[in-house]
Parts: structure tokens; sequence; C-alpha cells
């Protein structure tokens, strides 16, 4: 496959989620990422994960997840001799990420207007919860603040027991997406004028932006949101039912799926009921509906219902544990390795989770294993220029 960011150079300077995230999309596409950490301690993702010992050997599982394909240099910023490093190496690049609040890079003398005296086609994306500008700009975040400061939590759970986290870091997640889009559409844009630019990514708004129907609701129509559980707000039925054993989510939002699910539990009668024959009846009389189609859902399991609903054109799939999930056929063998890849660099198994999408029916890949802290330290520097002396003198005066 073509790498389409092959011919760009990325530092990454951020740590944990958000930003190694968004660095690792971009080294899936080809671009050279030199991951830039603290000496001693690096990215906190590398203590953080299930496994003791691989945190020990800070390789921890949230770090191998998302920083294959990246090199890794220690610097030390608070170090004249670090700083003036940062600035060789932001020669070269086309790319600088952080996920330091706002401030700390400027108070560092290595913020965007001082590094782009150094590279005026360099483009500079800041990650942050809040945004650089702002009463909030300074306040501490991680995904579950933001998460609750966003009102994602305020409608996710049922009526009972909301507010409820999303089970995995979305928010976190959702910003590095929206900054890798931004990087990837800056390069494009620089292709045409040859100017850097400034990208500063709010997870606060990022997460906004994703709830762009519930929100739209409230503004256009005044329609405050709230927790449905495992229920649509637009359209009944659509949610998750009991069977006979495990649950099925359904998602019968157009008429004719209604009818087509009357016809495979064998009542067809629904359809003239007055409290079901429409859209917004069959809103209001949600609770009924649902009665009645677990009643028939009962004399069979997930797995018959989701085969008779999926072959009428009714959306429908069994509600998985993620080994489940992880053993369909489908995720595992579609095309090209399928959406995992195997890594080296520790001492067992590693698989990382691959993008999404194909590229000509390719699914794209990394070609390094996850770095060890500073592996790479001493190639980059040489790479620079740097001869072994003074690789020696910057160890010896604690600047990398």
């Amino acid at each position: 496959m073509q790498k389409a960011l092959a011919s760009f150079r990325v530092l990454d300077l951020t740590n944990v989620l958000a930003g190694p995230f968004a660095c690792h999309q971009l080294a899936h596409l080809g671009a050279e990422v030199i991951k830039v950490e603290v000496p001693g301690s690096g990215d906190l993702a590398r203590q953080l994960g299930a496994d003791a010992e691989l945190n020990q050997q800070h390789m921890g599982i949230s770090f191998l997840a998302q920083n294959s394909g990246k090199r890794s240099i220690t610097v030390n910023l608070k170090h004249a001799q670090g700083k003036a490093l940062l600035k060789k190496l932001v020669e070269g690049a086309d790319v600088l990420v952080e996920n330091f609040r706002p401030g700390v890079m400027k108070r560092l003398g290595l913020d965007y207007e001082e590094l782009k005296s150094v590279n005026p086609s360099l483009i500079y994306c800041a990650i942050s919860g809040y945004g650089a500008e702002g009463p909030m700009k300074h306040l501490p975040a991680y995904d579950q603040i933001i998460q609750g400061m966003s009102g994602v939590m305020s409608i996710t759970g049922a009526p009972d027991n909301a507010p409820y986290r999303v089970g995995y870091p979305i928010a976190d997640t959702i910003g590095g997406i929206t900054a890798a889009f931004a990087i990837s559409s800056a390069l494009a844009g620089r292709s045409q004028s040859g100017k850097g630019s400034y990208i500063d990514v709010s997870m606060l708004e990022s997460t906004l932006t994703t709830m762009g129907w519930v929100v739209s609701n409230l503004l256009i129509a005044g329609k405050m949101p709230e927790p449905l559980g495992n229920d649509n707000m637009t359209a009944s039925p659509s949610g998750s039912f009991k069977t006979a054993n495990g649950l099925i989510n359904i998602a019968a939002n157009k008429q004719e799926q209604f009818e087509a699910v009357c016809d495979v539990i064998g009542q067809p009668g629904l359809k003239r009921d007055a409290r079901f024959s429409e859209r917004q009846a069959r809103l209001k009389n949600r609770q009924a509906l649902t009665e009645i189609l677990e009643a028939c859902f009962a004399e069979h399991d997930a797995g018959y219902w989701e085969d008779k609903l999926n072959a009428v054109g009714v959306p429908a799939g069994r509600i998985l544990t993620v080994p489940d999930a992880l053993e369909l056929e489908q995720v595992s063998l579609r095309e090209f390795e399928g959406a995992f890849q195997d890594v080296e660099g520790v001492d067992r198994e590693v698989k990382i989770v691959r993008p999404g999408f194909l590229v000509d029916g390719e699914r794209p890949k990394v070609d390094k294993p996850p770095p060890s802290l500073g592996q790479h330290t001493t190639d980059i520097l040489a790479e620079l220029g740097y001869s072994e002396e003074q690789i020696t003198e910057l160890h010896r005066l604690g600047a990398i």
C-alpha cells in the first residue's frame, strides 16, 4: 500500500492517550513519528495497564496499544541543551504534537511562536481538555472529567442509574481522532500554501461535536437530552431486547422494518394495532411493544433472532462481550491480516488494533514495534549530526 504520509516527520511530545492515539494513526499511514519523552520515566502510559510486570518494565499495555511504529528519544525540555535539541528536531519536522496544559510550552520557551521562527512551515498541534483559550483553559482534564463536563455521562445509562461513564476512554479517543484529522488536513493545505499552522484541539469541544443529534434536538426543538438506557430516541422497536438466551439489539427504524419484525415473530396484527401502527405511536407505547416482543423472543436465543431479522432486512445483532467480538470472523479475517497486527518488542505476544479502513483493499499497518524508553536517542542524535563526544556530554549534563 502507498503510505500516504510517508514523506512527513512528526514529533510526538504527548502522554497517555489522546495525543499518542493521534500520532499512532499518523504512523499507520506511514508518517515517521519520533516520540520525545522525559528521561527516566517517559510517557505515563508506560506504567499503565493490566500487566504489572510490563508496567515495571515501562512497557505497559496502555503504551503498547498506541505507540507501535514510533521511535523514542529522551529529551529534558527543562535543560537549555534539551531545548536546543528539540529546536534542532523541529528544523527537520513537519508536525509537532503536544498535550501539555496550555501555557506549559510557552513557559519552556518552546511554544508555537518560538518554534515557527525555527521552522515557518511547522504544523503545531496542541491537544488539551478545554482548549488554549477561555476561563477553563488551565484546568486539568482526563477522559472521565470531559465525559462529565460534556454531558455525555448525563445521557448514558438508564433513567434509574444515569449518569454513567462510557466504558472506555471515548473523550480521549475522540480528541485523538480529531487531532489526526486536523493534522492531515493541515498537511494537505500546506502543500498549496507552503505555510505552517497552529491547531488547537479541545477534547471538550471535540466530544460535543460528536453529539450533534443530541445537541441539535436541544437547540432547535428544545428537547431536553435524557438517558434512555439501550433505547433509541428516534424509533421503536429500536434498542436491546431479552431472548431465551442473551440480549439482541434491533434497529427497526423504518416502517417497513417494523412490519417485517411483526411478520418474523408471527404477530402481523401488530401492524394494525393503533398503539403501534405508526412511528410516534410506537415511541409513545414503547414499553407495551417491548413486552410483546420479548414474550415472542423468549422462544429462541439471540443468535436465532439475529439470523431471522437480518434475513428480512431488519438490522439486528447479539450483544457480545469483548472476547466474543474479537472472535468474530468478520473482525479476525477481514482482508489483509484482519483488524489486528502482531508486534514484537516485549517478551510476550502483543497484538495491536489497526485502523478500521482499507485503502485499495489493504489495511494500513506500522512497521516498527513499540519502542523502549529512549531506544533511539543515540541514532536520532547521530542523524542530526551530533558526534559521539557530544552525545556523551548531553548525557552527562542530563539533557537527554
